[in-house]
């Protein structure tokens, strides 16, 4: 399989199994692998030492029993924190991830959604710029084609965009489409929109498909919620459970 051979619907496990798993933890990647998904979505920031860790808020307090900003620990320590009690105790092995552990695990099993934080982006083109890293990895994993970049900032999959003319990128968003977003994904040749699925409507499902990019809304979780999107002709979505994977 590959991205632009995707079954639909796509059922993309948001930060993982997330409902069933410490959310961004490789136990919750291969929850998501055994219970059906297709792809998973993760978050992407750099940590103090500019290593690509995988973790999703901008400070460890919430999903690690650490506490501090992301920009201002190394991925050493990063590593070395309880990333699952918080969720349950059975999970007290979990760690924070690198990008590089989680492709490892996905590749040959598992398309990957990486959102690139907007906290990891850097107003200059840095040689070792979150951007430059992340391509750099997925060519040298040989995964080019089952990789979807996303992000809040459009700017940074500009800069991808330019640096690799293949690589697939989504646009974030939590307001409904407008003029801008066709105009960025001209821009950037987008693969695909990621909209918070309470703004979506069947009539931007259509105009987004009109310009020829996929639609899959996040985090829909609601049983109604699925089917009303399913309904609107996405083309799939991020949820957290798997049981929204049999609504069809």
């Amino acid at each position: 399989m590959n991205i632009d051979n995707l079954p639909t619907p796509l059922y993309i496990a948001h930060r993982g199994l997330s409902a069933r798993f410490p959310e961004n933890t490789l136990a919750a990647f291969a929850g998501a692998a055994d219970a059906g998904a297709q792809m998973i979505e993760l978050d992407v920031t750099l940590t103090n030492d500019r290593k690509l860790v995988v973790i999703h808020d901008d400070t460890v307090d919430r999903t690690t029993n650490g506490s501090g900003a992301v920009r201002g620990l190394t991925m050493k320590t990063l590593g070395q924190l309880d990333a699952g009690s918080w969720f349950d105790p059975r999970f007290k092995t979990q760690r924070l991830p690198t990008l590089t552990q989680v492709l490892d695990m996905a590749k040959g099993r598992l398309l990957v959604n990486i959102e690139i934080k907007p906290e990891a982006v850097d107003p200059h083109s840095l040689d070792d710029a979150v951007e430059r890293q992340i391509l750099a990895l997925v060519c040298e994993k040989k995964m080019v084609e089952d990789v979807l970049v996303s992000s809040f900032d459009w700017r940074v999959l500009k800069k991808l965009r330019r640096l690799d003319p293949a690589i697939a990128v989504g646009l974030l968003a939590d307001v409904p489409a407008d003029d801008r977003l066709f105009d960025w994904i001209e821009q950037v040749t987008a693969f695909s929109w990621h909209p918070d699925y309470r703004v979506l409507t069947r009539v931007q499902v259509e105009k987004v498909h009109g310009v020829g990019a996929r639609v899959f809304p996040y985090a829909v979780n609601g049983q109604i919620d699925t089917g009303g999107m399913l309904a609107m002709g996405v083309d799939g979505m991020m949820v957290d459970d798997s049981r929204q994977m049999t609504i069809q």
